[in-house]
């Protein structure tokens, strides 16, 4: 039976965290692990978390819940502590105000790769996302869509695939940790260096072809675009080399301009 690992890492989300922990309860699937990290929050995340806690435990099949608060040098600093952890076969990151598509997207996934070898499963599992507001209202579906095969090439044409609708293999992301050298960027590194690892490997990359992840539309790196922006076009040419990177970022603002 597939396991899958959803991390949380939170600080201060009492706003958000809510609907979080509610779509995680919600899933049909039994075989989850829930790692929520958080950061010594000082509002009212904790009590959120204790209810959810407790409502889990009536659950006729409850998830496995580890809670682990201390303090952290960042959100990749807290993610690379989920990964050491995970016990799943996947880890998917759904923050402070993301959730789930619907009640069964674990459930789907799984059948879906109930068709492969346990000894060689895919080395990411990837989906569509839709944008919500700070009410989890649906706004609109994302606009950069997934290519329908994935490679490392695929990111020369930006986030093209949301950062919680990317589920890699616990093996391979502890082996490939978060570089922290990067404050806004450092998930579009990531998944850049998991695909080249999994090519070097002959591992298959597996669309679900599915809507994953209902997104909340104003993360950090939305916060901080233009910053966010000049750390992406270091990563692009690191790489891709500073002609692609230049000509790909070029297209961005075309590509802006012509989807207001």
């Amino acid at each position: 039976m597939i396991r899958f690992t959803v991390a949380t890492v939170t600080y201060n989300a009492a706003a958000t965290i809510g609907r979080t922990l509610q779509s995680v309860y919600s899933q049909t699937y039994e075989a989850v692990e829930h790692l929520i990290i958080d950061g010594c929050s000082t509002d009212s995340t904790m009590i959120e978390i204790q209810r959810y806690v407790e409502r889990n435990t009536d659950q006729r099949h409850p998830h496995n819940i580890v809670l682990i608060r201390e303090p952290d040098d960042g959100l990749y600093d807290a993610m690379n502590k989920a990964i050491a952890q995970a016990k799943g076969d996947y880890i998917v990151f759904l923050n402070a105000g993301d959730k789930f598509h619907g009640e069964s997207v674990l459930n789907d996934i799984a059948q879906q790769l109930g068709r492969y070898n346990p000894s060689r499963l895919p080395a990411v599992v990837y989906g569509e996302t839709d944008l919500v507001d700070d009410d989890g209202r649906f706004l609109r579906h994302r606009r950069l869509k997934t290519p329908e095969k994935l490679t490392s090439r695929s990111f020369l044409s930006g986030m093209l695939v949301c950062h919680q609708s990317f589920y890699a293999r616990v093996d391979l992301a502890r082996a490939t940790p978060y570089d922290l050298r990067f404050r806004f960027s450092a998930d579009y590194d990531w998944c850049i260096r998991l695909l080249r690892k999994a090519e070097r490997r002959h591992l298959r990359i597996h669309n679900t072809q599915l809507i994953l992840t209902d997104y909340l539309a104003e993360g950090m790196t939305t916060r901080n675009h233009r910053r966010s922006l000049v750390e992406r076009l270091r990563l692009m040419a690191h790489h891709y080399g500073w002609p692609r990177a230049l000509v790909a970022h070029l297209w961005f603002v075309v590509r802006a301009v012509i989807m207001k």
